[in-house]
C-alpha cells in the first residue's frame, strides 16, 4: 500500500511521466509492435492508478477503492498464509491479469490499477476459506460477481485483468493450501515457480 500511494503522489508531479512509464499494454510484450520490449510493465501497472486532477476529483476513487480492498483482504489473508506468500500471491495475480490483457485486449489498450491483483486476493480468500472449512462465502461470491459485471458493462475498466487475476489467484490459493504442511514446502515452492513459468510461457507464445 505504501509503494502504491508513493507512486500515486509521484504521478501528481507534472512532466515526470510516471503513469506512462509504468502502465501496461500488450505492445510492450509483443514482437514486431515497434514498441520496446518491457515485460516488467506486467507488474508495475498494478502500482499505478488514475491520476488525480482538479477537473476530475472522483479519479481518486480508483486508488482509494483498490487500497481499501487490499487492506480488507490483506488483513484476512496475510496472517493465514504468511507475508512472503501474500506478496507472491499479489504479484503473480497482477501479472496474471496482464497475461489476460495480453490475450483478450487490443495491442494498444493501456491498463493501470491494482484491480487484477485484488481479484486474485478475492479468489485466494475463497480457496483458503473453503479449505479451512469456513462458511459464509456467499457475500464474497456476490462481491466478485458484481465487480466482474461492472467491468464488463462499464467502459474504461479492464475486465480482462480482473478475469486473469481471478483465475491465477484461485490457482495460487489452491496451491498454497494444498501444500501448507512443512514437509510439502519444497513442492509448494516448485509449484509457485511453475505458475510463474507458465505466465512467462503464455506471454512468449503470444509475443
Amino acid at each position: 500500500m505504501s509503494v502504491t500511494v508513493l507512486i500515486f503522489l509521484l504521478q501528481l508531479i507534472p512532466g515526470l511521466g510516471v503513469t506512462n512509464a509504468l502502465l501496461y499494454a500488450p505492445v510492450y510484450t509483443q514482437s514486431g509492435s515497434g514498441f520496446p520490449f518491457e515485460p516488467w510493465r506486467m507488474l508495475t501497472y498494478a502500482f499505478v492508478h488514475t491520476p488525480f486532477t482538479i477537473s476530475n476529483p472522483f479519479s481518486i476513487l480508483h486508488i482509494a477503492l483498490n487500497m481499501y480492498s487490499l487492506f480488507i483482504f490483506g488483513r484476512v489473508l496475510e496472517p493465514i498464509i504468511g507475508r512472503w506468500r501474500f506478496g507472491v500471491l499479489y504479484a503473480l495475480s497482477a501479472i496474471g491479469g496482464a497475461v489476460a490483457v495480453d490475450y483478450l485486449s487490443g495491442p494498444l489498450t493501456p491498463v493501470i490499477g491494482a484491480s487484477g491483483a485484488i481479484f486474485g486476493l478475492m479468489a485466494a480468500t475463497f480457496m483458503v476459506a473453503r479449505k479451512m472449512g469456513g462458511g459464509g462465502m456467499q457475500q464474497l461470491i456476490v462481491l466478485v460477481v458484481l465487480n466482474l459485471a461492472i467491468g464488463f458493462f462499464v467502459p474504461g475498466i479492464a475486465w480482462q485483468a480482473h478475469v486473469g487475476g481471478l483465475l491465477f489467484g484461485a490457482l495460487i490459493g489452491l496451491i498454497i493450501m494444498e501444500t501448507r504442511q512443512r514437509r510439502q514446502q519444497t513442492m509448494q515452492y516448485l509449484l509457485l515457480v511453475g505458475v510463474a513459468l507458465l505466465m512467462v510461457l503464455l506471454t512468449v507464445v503470444h509475443a
